[in-house]
């Protein structure tokens, strides 16, 4: 080591001592709100499958802790719509599944379509470590393949 590498870690040193200099500190990310119109078709304890109906297109998201953005491994995430194989009211066009190591999900559904004027689709987290929220997002065009939402939750 030189004398100059020693002054500089000894300067730096000090001053993270004094508070001169700070470590970045994460800011708080805040929970994700329930959007309107979320929870309509909503069905309680939808079964976790592999994929609804014929497939297709793809619904993918992230779930993370509010304050850290930490992933959440684990959780039960259930999603619906209406689709080329029925309505989002039917039975059929409901599932769940749970996010990975790294708090991302993914599940083959059919094509949606647009209900009500718009091609959207409906997402819920809802077990009892979180508080429950429902999301509603609307897709850019209804040709598109894929829809994405992310969820940050705050314990219940």
């Amino acid at each position: 080591m030189t004398l100059n590498t020693l002054t500089r870690r000894t300067m730096i040193a000090g001053a993270v001592a004094t508070g001169l200099i700070r470590p970045a500190a994460a800011q708080g990310i805040a929970p994700t709100p329930t959007m309107r119109g979320g929870s309509n078709n909503y069905r309680p304890g939808a079964p976790i499958v592999d994929r609804i109906g014929g497939g297709g297109f793809w619904m993918t998201g992230t779930v993370r802790r509010a304050g850290d953005g930490a992933p959440l491994p684990g959780q039960r995430i259930q999603i619906w719509a209406h689709t080329t194989e029925g309505h989002e009211r039917d039975e059929r066009s409901h599932g769940a599944t749970l996010t990975d190591a790294n708090g991302e999900f993914r599940l083959e559904m059919p094509q949606i379509v647009p209900a009500f004027g718009q091609a959207h689709g409906h997402l819920a987290y809802d077990s009892d470590e979180f508080e429950t929220v429902f999301l509603r997002p609307i897709m850019n065009s209804p040709n598109d393949t894929t829809l994405a939402a992310h969820f940050v939750l705050q314990p219940a």
